[in-house]
C-alpha cells in the first residue's frame, strides 16, 4: 500500500476527502516538477509516467484565442515565470526581462491607442482587447547586445506555455501587439510603464488566461524534419 494509501485508510471520511485534495495538489506539483527543478535519479517507472506526462502535455497543448474574463491567479503566474526562467540559455546570460500585467486599465488604454490605428479591429463584436481578449499578458524583452537572446526568450516563452497548458491555463503567443507597441509613438508610454533596463527590447507578448474554445490540432507537415545519415 501506497503513502498515500495508509494514510487515507487511517482516516475518518471528512479527512478522507481532504487527503484526496491534497493528493490532487501533489500529482498537479509533480506533473510540473520536469520545468520546476526535477533531479535525476528517480526509478524508470516513475520517468516513463513523468515522461509521458510531458509528451501528452506537448501534443495537447493548442493556441487559445478565446478566454473567459477572470485572470490567471498571481501564485499560479508565479509557478509559470519560474519555469520559464529555468529554461535553457546561452552561457546562463539570462538575455531576458518579463512584465506580467493584469491591470484592466493598462490593457484597455495601449487597446485603444490600438483601435486608433486599426479602427477595423473594433468592428468585430467579439472585440474586447488586442491581447485576444485575454485578462493576464507577459511582455517579453530581450538583450540585442546578446546574439542568441532572441533564442533564448523562445525557449523562455515555451517553458511558460507549456507549464501553463499542464495547469489548464490557455495562452498564444502575439507578434502583432509587440510590433504595434515597438513601432506606434502613440504606445511609446505604455512600453516605458512596463519598465524595462535601458538597452533591453520588447520582442513578444503572450496572452494568458482561462480558456473558452477547445480548438482542434492543426496538421503538421513531418516532411519538414528528416534523418541525416
Amino acid at each position: 500500500m501506497t503513502i498515500f494509501g495508509v494514510a487515507i485508510y487511517s482516516c475518518n471520511m471528512r479527512t478522507y476527502r481532504l487527503t484526496l485534495v491534497s493528493a490532487a495538489i501533489l500529482a498537479t506539483v509533480l506533473s510540473l516538477s520536469g520545468c520546476c527543478g526535477r533531479k535525476p535519479g528517480n526509478q524508470v517507472s516513475q520517468e516513463g509516467q513523468i515522461s509521458g506526462t510531458v509528451i501528452d502535455n506537448m501534443m495537447t497543448r493548442r493556441s487559445i484565442r478565446k478566454y473567459k474574463p477572470q485572470p490567471v491567479g498571481r501564485d499560479t503566474m508565479q509557478i509559470i515565470l519560474n519555469c520559464g526562467i529555468n529554461a535553457p540559455n546561452g552561457q546562463n546570460r539570462q538575455s531576458w526581462e518579463i512584465r506580467v500585467v493584469d491591470n484592466p486599465d493598462y490593457i484597455k488604454g495601449i487597446t485603444a491607442e490600438y483601435l486608433k490605428e486599426n479602427p477595423a479591429a473594433g468592428e468585430d463584436p467579439s472585440f474586447a482587447n488586442m491581447f485576444r481578449n485575454a485578462p493576464t499578458v507577459v511582455f517579453i524583452a530581450n538583450d540585442p547586445e546578446y546574439d542568441f537572446s532572441q533564442i533564448d526568450c523562445g525557449l523562455l516563452a515555451e517553458n511558460m506555455i507549456l507549464s501553463a497548458w499542464s495547469m489548464g491555463i490557455g495562452s498564444c503567443c502575439l507578434g502583432g501587439p509587440a510590433r504595434f507597441m515597438t513601432s506606434s509613438p502613440a504606445a511609446a508610454g505604455y512600453v516605458k510603464k512596463l519598465g524595462f533596463s535601458d538597452g533591453y527590447n520588447l520582442l513578444l507578448c503572450i496572452a494568458f488566461g482561462y480558456p473558452a474554445e477547445s480548438p482542434a490540432a492543426k496538421p503538421r507537415d513531418a516532411s519538414k524534419f528528416r534523418f541525416v545519415d
